[in-house]
């Protein structure tokens, strides 16, 4: 009789980031102004928690954005999501302002 043996874990998905930029000034949409996988994805997310920028998860939106230039609007597709996320961080720093 042999014994069962456990599968292998599979290791962790290095961690994936993008950080987007919207200046009404500059352009009509949001551009990427960074991306990346693993120790990168880790730096933008570091330098983001360190200027208070919250931090969104949302995987679908990530795959989309991995296929996009750095310094390129977003596509048309994602534009309503993003503007949730963009509404979700106004409303959050307005109640900041307000305390």
């Amino acid at each position: 009789m042999s014994v069962p043996t456990r599968p292998t874990p599979l290791p962790p998905k290095p961690a994936k980031a993008a950080a987007l930029q919207y200046d009404k000034e500059k352009g009509a949409a949001p551009k990427l102004t960074a991306k990346g996988t693993g120790a990168v994805a880790e730096r933008i997310m570091e330098v983001a928690k360190a200027h208070g920028i919250p931090l969104h998860k949302d995987a679908d939106l990530l795959e989309v954005l991995e296929k996009v230039e750095i310094d390129t609007e977003i596509p048309l597709e994602v534009y309503a999501v993003v503007a949730e996320i963009f509404a979700y961080l106004y409303r959050t720093n307005q109640a900041k302002a307000a305390r």
